[in-house]
């Protein structure tokens, strides 16, 4: 992997030097990134292939994808919140979410109810009839990255949450309002 690393670092190496200088990373850390991002992003796009058959083919039949998992997964780890919130978190548009959420439901996936507080409001949360389903599904797609974590030490786990967040910021940051 290291020599693909260097071989992969060394034609990134020609890319224009103004990333480079507004980023002040060392290039060796830059050309191994350019090799790992694209292998987790390609990781993150397979998610359908691994859900059980039931799931999988549920998904397909109500022609749900990527964005659709996306709002599931972040439904189910928060509990009932508003579609504003998703959009928000999710850097996507509130018509996108409206529409996403609402695929969702139709396909039993989600659930719509009024929030008690404020009955103008529509809370989306996970059915409980799906609740466990697509928790143990989350639960198979995390192994990978927990086991990744149990060879690191707590200072380096530590470290990786603290990179995370601070690449999940920038990214906020970067989203258009």
């Amino acid at each position: 992997m290291l020599s693909a690393v260097k071989h992969e670092g060394e034609a990134r190496s020609r890319m224009g030097d103004t990333v480079a200088q507004a980023h002040p990373v060392d290039r060796e850390l830059r050309d191994r990134l350019t090799v790992v991002v694209p292998l987790i992003s390609s990781y993150l796009r397979r998610a359908k292939h691994d859900m059980p058959a039931g799931m999988r083919q549920a998904f397909e039949t109500a022609g749900l994808g990527a964005r659709h998992g996306a709002v599931l997964a972040f439904v189910w780890s928060s509990g009932p919140v508003s579609v504003s919130e998703v959009a928000r978190r999710l850097n996507l548009s509130l018509t996108n979410t409206s529409q996403l959420s609402g695929e969702l439901t139709r396909a039993g996936w989600l659930r719509r109810d009024s929030d008690p507080a404020d009955h103008r409001r529509t809370l989306l949360s996970v059915p409980p009839e799906r609740h466990d389903e697509f928790g143990d599904f989350l639960d198979r797609r995390s192994d990978v990255l927990l086991r990744a974590l149990a060879r690191l030490t707590p200072g380096e786990r530590a470290g990786f949450l603290a990179g995370l967040t601070a690449w999940a910021d920038e990214i906020e940051r970067a989203r258009p309002d």
